[in-house]
């Protein structure tokens, strides 16, 4: 006679890939209620810090909203991408003030060679970020961050060497870049300015203002692309629920990213090189540590 079981009992599942990301974070969005304005002068004062060395602030606006604002991971990527979409937005018009859109438009091949591989990366990248468990995500974020601060730091002590590469081999070149840069973009949530104006200065050989230009051309196509992937997600949910959230911190960090970049040049890069790269590590370890 086969044995009784009891009422509950239930036959084990199996779950997919998909929904074992999907049981590893909370299907509510959960940020610690805190006052708009510290959101707004966190986003100010990330931003700001990111003005003053040429950067958005989103490195270090991520960990803020894991550590501080309580986010899980995806949750805090996508406002993290909220709130880099619209500083990029901000910026665009003070950039082609600073540069003239004909110069820009000159060096179009640039653009369009980046973009062709940043733009499927975005999905990529946004696919592969929703469907990680919470405690892998947070890995790969704190390794991406710790790839940041090399990338940074080499690129400030100028020992990448600028590359002289067939037409043919730069484009494609270029593309892999692109791919990559749309990737890493996607899954922390930023605009993706300090692997691109990197690439763009050494691959392309033009200056870092015109490069800082062509990065926000690039990035904006990129972001909107990784954001409509990430509103198919239920961790989208953070930004419906949390507006008021959002709005105040992407305004901050407009501001900042403003003030930054008047003050751009005024502390030395002797005092303000190592310190970005100390707080990228630090930021990178309290990630790892949500693991």
């Amino acid at each position: 006679m086969a044995a009784q079981r009891p009422p509950s009992y239930r036959a084990p599942v199996t779950a997919t890939g998909d929904e074992t990301a999907a049981a590893t974070r909370p299907a509510e969005p959960s940020i610690r209620r805190r006052p708009l304005w510290a959101a707004a002068l966190a986003g100010a004062a990330v931003a700001l810090l990111g003005g003053l060395v040429g950067l958005g602030g989103a490195e270090f606006r991520l960990p803020l909203l894991i550590g501080v604002f309580g986010l899980v991971a995806l949750q805090a990527v996508i406002v993290n991408k909220a709130a880099s979409l619209l500083v990029v937005v901000a910026a665009i018009p003070s950039r082609l003030a600073a540069v003239p859109l004909d110069v820009v438009a000159a060096h179009w091949f640039v653009a369009v060679s980046l973009l062709a591989g940043s733009l499927p990366g975005a999905w990529m990248g946004a696919s592969w970020a929703t469907r990680m468990r919470a405690a892998t995500l947070y890995r790969v974020l704190s390794v991406l961050l710790l790839g940041i601060a090399a990338v940074f730091a080499a690129h400030h002590l100028d020992v990448i060497p600028h590359l002289a590469l067939p037409t043919a081999v730069q484009a494609a070149v270029g593309v892999a870049a692109g791919f990559g840069i749309g990737v890493v973009a996607a899954v922390m949530g930023v605009a993706g300015g300090e692997l691109l104006i990197p690439t763009i200065t050494v691959l392309y050989a033009v200056d870092v203002k015109l490069a800082g230009s062509l990065s926000l051309l690039v990035s904006l196509p990129t972001m909107l692309v990784a954001f409509f992937r990430y509103s198919r997600d239920q961790a989208f949910g953070v930004l419906r629920a949390n507006g008021g959230f959002v709005v105040a911190m992407a305004a901050g960090s407009v501001a900042g990213s403003v003030a930054g970049g008047l003050l751009l040049g005024a502390v030395p890069e002797v005092v303000l090189v190592p310190l970005v790269v100390v707080l990228l590590l630090i930021s990178a370890l309290k990630v790892w540590r949500h693991a």
